[in-house]
């Protein structure tokens, strides 16, 4: 029997895990008695929540071999229409109307994309800018203030027990996600369309309808971060999001997703999330700047990325 040698192993199938107890163990010596604290565990779960949530969405777009740089303007035109929503209607049909902005997002992207032959990347990056414009305008750049305790205690700053809502609800998305992922036939013609586009249309699957399905998707998980947002915050503005579309891209591929599509998990997209998460909060507990984390993000995402390329080039 052929014995495997190191440089045949497949790094990327352990990226997520490596980064995981490596950011883990480095901030538990570095910073002892504040990083591995049970209250700092659930700041960090908290404060990813709503990267973890969106990066379930982007990585049914990315498997499919698509993008979307619209992220965050969807997250923050949605987080504004859920709160002034909040103002006239019960938090169920609030939160409904908010999540069907995320729809209507997606599904733009999605038409666009298949019915205009537009690269995903121009697509998204164009209506981000529309959907941005959209959200400054709704309130003239104004914070919507959210009274409603209901709401903020089920979609943000409330604990069943001890665990966050926010946690609870990023568990109950990525549980979702991993079952449509990897049992549904669905599931699998994105993972089809992503790994060869032309050999899924030869095989009888409809590639546009699957990818306008990816991005909607990736709609829909976007505004549900803005709701998770605007709960947490007890009000909404139009900055929410701005800057999550690397991080969420981050969680995705760190995460083991292929960035050249056909290949991915949404379990490792969490995990993912989560060392973008205890990156960020142990740089802040060390006492570096926002450029430090920006600086750190954009080494792992270059590793990640490189990993990824590497193992689609070696097959």
């Amino acid at each position: 029997m052929q014995r495997q040698s190191f440089k045949d192993i497949n790094l990327s199938k352990f990226i997520v895990y490596i980064s995981f107890f490596i950011v883990l163990i480095g901030f538990s010596i570095l910073l002892p008695g504040k990083f591995l604290t049970v209250n700092n565990i659930l700041n960090i779960l908290r404060q990813t929540a709503m990267i973890s949530v969106a990066a379930v969405g982007m990585t049914f777009a990315i498997t499919a071999g698509q993008i979307d740089l619209s992220t965050g303007g969807v997250t923050a035109i949605t987080a504004l229409v859920t709160a002034l929503m909040l103002q006239r209607f019960p938090t169920v049909i609030a939160v409904l109307i908010g999540v069907g902005v995320g729809f209507i997002c997606g599904a733009l992207n999605g038409i666009l994309l298949t019915k205009c032959r537009i690269p995903a990347f121009i697509v998204t990056l164009g209506t981000s800018s529309v959907y941005v414009g959209f959200a400054r305008s709704l309130t003239n750049l104004e914070a919507v203030t959210i009274t409603n305790e209901t709401f903020n205690h089920y979609f943000g700053s409330g604990n069943i027990g001890f665990i966050p809502t926010l946690f609870l609800w990023t568990v109950v998305i990525t549980v979702i996600g991993q079952y449509v992922y990897k049992k549904t036939p669905f599931g699998r013609a994105v993972l089809a369309v992503g790994g060869s586009e032309s050999a899924a249309r030869y095989s009888g699957i409809n590639t546009d309808k699957i990818k306008f399905w990816a991005m909607t998707i990736c709609g829909i998980t976007a505004a549900f971060s803005g709701i998770l947002y605007s709960a947490r915050m007890h009000g909404a503005r139009y900055t929410y999001g701005e800057n999550d579309s690397m991080n969420i891209i981050a969680a995705v591929v760190i995460g083991g997703t292929s960035f050249s599509g056909g290949k991915g998990t949404v379990f490792g997209t969490l995990l993912g999330s989560l060392v973008i998460g205890m990156l960020n909060n142990g740089l802040l507990l060390l006492g570096l700047s926002v450029n430090a984390q920006m600086i750190a993000r954009g080494i792992v995402i270059v590793l990640a990325v490189s990993l990824s390329l590497r193992e689609k080039l070696s097959n």
